[in-house]
């Protein structure tokens, strides 16, 4: 039997849409010279109303072109949501119901002694009644309930997510439910809104997006943090392995997407990664997306990095922009979104302190300050031994401001030395050209013609004493408040110098064989970076702990759902 296709006209609207009717149609139908005072003033009232998430309008006549549709005061429209809260009064009720497709609610009013009783927070409904202009403060719209149908029902005495402030700790306990708190939700929004921003920059500067796998037999990163899958065998004579070597899932989708970077030039993708590393910081989760990129043809650093800081400021100024323009409606939705979430931040400590500031948070009262201190001048470029320099006379000459030891040429900079290069220099900071002997083995070695484009004057200097080892074509991206953003580097495209590597790094050929292909047949000097996307949400959100940016996050000892 041939099934019925659904088509998405016939899908019940959201709030957003219908409220955006509502407004486009009683704009359209008040002409200047020829409205009448009634629909002049229901023009007013919603011109400068902010759009509402779903309802679908009973009349069959919805076209926003339509200007009989929304003015007549018996048009009806159906809103399908859930009870955000409910204010019962003696011969009214007034609910705040939410589809989740905006920050906003509609108010719905009840009019009728005992017209709200039974109903609780969470509750899921459908109401049928009209649009009008709101006699109170906080909406300009609201909804006069001619028929309420309750779908499902919400105990408030079981109901985790009550209408007061949760503390985020209580929240991760139940992230099954905490979509449905405004935070969360609107959280979920921004994510979804950044990925659109990313993915339109990519397509507009030329790149393929690939899907790259979840199971791979190489290990990117050569560290060994990694899950590996063991075949359960479903009897007690154990059938043969399902894959004829180990297998695990991978930590990052590199190596993968330097494949179709040589035939395509320019790759994406935004994928999921495994680590098997046991860090409890607010920081790291054993799952989490990576959004990774790999550019042919690339023979300097400052090559990449400019790539890296043009994508990054596009995106960002997706969000900044106005109505018109790069950011339009999306960005408007971004903005409203970071309002609901800089209300609502959590202040709970962490279990562990990284940064002597304890900075993790955006400022609350300009919840786009840190977004237009991106936008106000160029990234910061400074190599790894020139930071440490500076790092070092910071820790002579201000003792007691970090917790963290000096550091040492040939060791990771400490998350909290990375937060304040980030405050120091006043935005994002690339760190650059750090030692080979912590960095993978599939970077390309620096020299000194090479590098030297991205040096500071105090980088000269250093380089011109030399430093204690080999260096490579790499970096690290610095934000304020948070830490690395994201890292990448010139890939070793010589097949000789990379074979070496592979060996000096105790690795075995035969496990990288095909990605020793790239390199035996038509490999170009080339170039990545990846960013991790939880991290990148952390910081456009301003939220602290990257566990309350991922839907259902896994941690170690943590992977309830």
């Amino acid at each position: 039997m041939r099934r019925s296709t659904t088509r998405l006209s016939s899908l019940p609207p959201t709030l957003r849409t219908i409220l955006s009717t509502h407004r486009s149609s009683t704009s359209s139908s008040s002409p200047s010279s020829s409205s009448s005072p009634s629909s002049t003033s229901t023009s007013t009232s919603t011109s400068t109303s902010t759009s509402i998430p779903g309802s679908r309008p009973s009349s069959t006549s919805n076209s926003g072109s339509s200007s009989s549709s929304s003015n007549n005061a018996n048009d009806k429209v159906t809103i399908n949501g859930w009870i955000k809260s409910i204010r019962t009064h003696k011969n009214v009720s007034f609910v705040e119901v939410n589809d989740g497709s905006q920050s906003g609610s509609l108010q719905a009013v009840l009019k009728g002694k005992g017209k709200g009783e039974g109903l609780t927070n969470g509750t899921s409904v459908t109401m049928t009644g009209r649009l009008e202009r709101s006699r109170g403060q906080g909406q300009d719209i609201e909804l006069i309930v001619d028929d309420l149908n309750v779908i499902g029902e919400c105990d408030p005495e079981t109901y985790p997510i009550q209408k007061k402030s949760l503390p985020a700790s209580v929240l991760r306990d139940n992230a099954h439910l905490r979509f449905r708190t405004s935070h969360t939700a609107s959280i979920m929004r921004i994510r979804d809104a950044l990925s659109r921003d990313w993915h339109d920059w990519f397509e507009e500067n030329g790149f393929t997006h690939i899907h790259t796998p979840i199971l791979t037999g190489s290990d990117c990163e050569g560290a060994g943090e990694v899950f590996t899958l063991v075949d359960q065998a479903s009897t007690s004579k154990s059938p043969p392995p399902f894959f004829p070597h180990p297998v695990h899932l991978t930590v990052s989708s590199q190596l993968h997407l330097e494949a179709p970077t040589h035939s395509l030039s320019r790759t994406y993708t935004l994928s999921p990664s495994f680590r098997a590393e046991p860090s409890l910081t607010s920081r790291h989760l054993s799952e989490f997306y990576m959004l990774e990129a790999e550019v042919a043809w690339l023979n300097t650093l400052d090559e990449l990095l400019d790539v890296v800081e043009d994508g990054i400021k596009g995106c960002v100024g997706r969000i900044l922009a106005g109505d018109v323009g790069g950011g339009g409606r999306r960005g408007k939705r971004v903005r409203e979104d970071l309002e609901v979430v800089s209300r609502s931040l959590e202040t709970e400590p962490e279990q562990e302190s990284d940064s002597v500031n304890d900075t993790t948070a955006l400022n609350t009262s300009d919840p786009l300050g840190h977004l237009r201190q991106v936008m106000a001048k160029p990234f910061t470029r400074i190599t790894y031994t020139s930071a440490l320099d500076l790092l070092r006379s910071t820790h002579e000459t201000e003792q007691g401001l970090f917790v963290s030891r000096p550091p040492k040429w040939g060791e990771s900079i400490a998350t909290e030395h990375e937060k304040w290069l980030a405050l120091h220099f006043g935005g994002p900071v690339f760190v650059t050209n750090y030692p080979a002997s912590i960095k993978p083995f599939y970077m390309l070695p620096a020299s000194s013609s090479s590098s030297s484009a991205s040096m500071t004057n105090e980088d000269s200097t250093a380089q011109s004493e030399g430093v204690p080892g080999q260096t490579v074509e790499c970096f690290d991206l610095l934000f304020p408040h948070l830490g690395e953003m994201a890292g990448g580097s010139l890939r070793e495209h010589r097949l000789s110098h990379l074979l070496t590597a592979i060996d000096e790094a105790g690795m075995k050929r035969e496990e990288y064989d095909w990605y020793l292909d790239l390199r035996r047949y038509g490999s170009v000097p080339h170039g990545g970076w990846g960013m991790g996307w939880d991290r990148w949400v952390c910081w456009v959100t301003g939220v602290g702990n990257i566990r309350d940016v991922v839907p259902f996050p896994r941690w170690k000892g943590h992977c309830k759902y």
